[in-house]
């Protein structure tokens, strides 16, 4: 599969500023200038081990809560770091490993969604790569028709009213690249600052 000089240059139209990164397009399910990072790693974040098992039960089910808070992404860091703190306080005691085991539960919940927004990002790029082609198609039959010694003026106006209409579509979904390539970066970032939250409270 080929990615047309129509992709290349709409893709390159709405790269985000300042980036400092260069858009891979030997891979055409990838079209973001960002850097594609399938997975991300716990123990890049969280310098410390986990253990496997539960918390114990006497903060288990606030824990949950707080995990459940700190994975919306409504929430904002600054909320969530009074959250943490609260839930610290409520809790005296914690220790490395539960502390530990709440990060695991918020970054294996974020990378869930993280997945699911990269295959979404992979999904969307297919469609415009048919959808670029098409447009190249229309505007070929377009070209040929005109060099009819009697052109269907006809089928001309129905071609270029569909290239028209597929074109804004094209462009439309572009633009909002930005946006939809910025998310798994976004998410990156926010489970980073959340582990720097709870280990601000490891017991030394």
């Amino acid at each position: 599969m080929h990615i047309s000089r129509r992709l290349l240059a709409a893709l390159a139209a709405v790269s985000i500023p300042g980036a400092g990164l260069s858009a891979d397009f030997s891979d055409p399910t990838w079209p973001c200038v960002q850097r594609k990072v399938e997975s991300l790693s716990l123990g890049l974040m969280w310098p410390l081990p986990v253990p496997d098992g539960a918390l114990p039960d006497a903060i288990a089910g606030d824990a949950d809560i707080l995990v459940e808070t700190l994975a919306l992404r409504r929430v904002s860091l600054e909320k969530a770091a009074v959250l943490v703190d609260t839930f610290v306080a409520d809790h005296p005691g914690l220790t490395a490993d539960d502390l530990g085991r709440i990060f695991r539960a918020v970054f294996d919940g974020g990378q869930a969604d993280r997945s699911a927004i990269i295959s979404g990002i992979e999904r969307y790029s297919l469609k415009q790569i048919a959808l670029s082609e098409e447009i190249d198609g229309s505007r070929a039959r377009m070209s040929d028709l005109m060099k009819a010694d009697a052109p269907d003026y006809d089928k001309v106006d129905e071609l270029e009213e569909k290239l028209d209409w597929d074109e804004r579509i094209f462009r439309d979904r572009a633009q909002s690249l930005t946006y939809v390539c910025e998310t798994p970066v976004l998410l990156e970032k926010r489970a980073y600052a959340i582990a720097q939250m709870l280990l601000g409270h490891v017991p030394e």
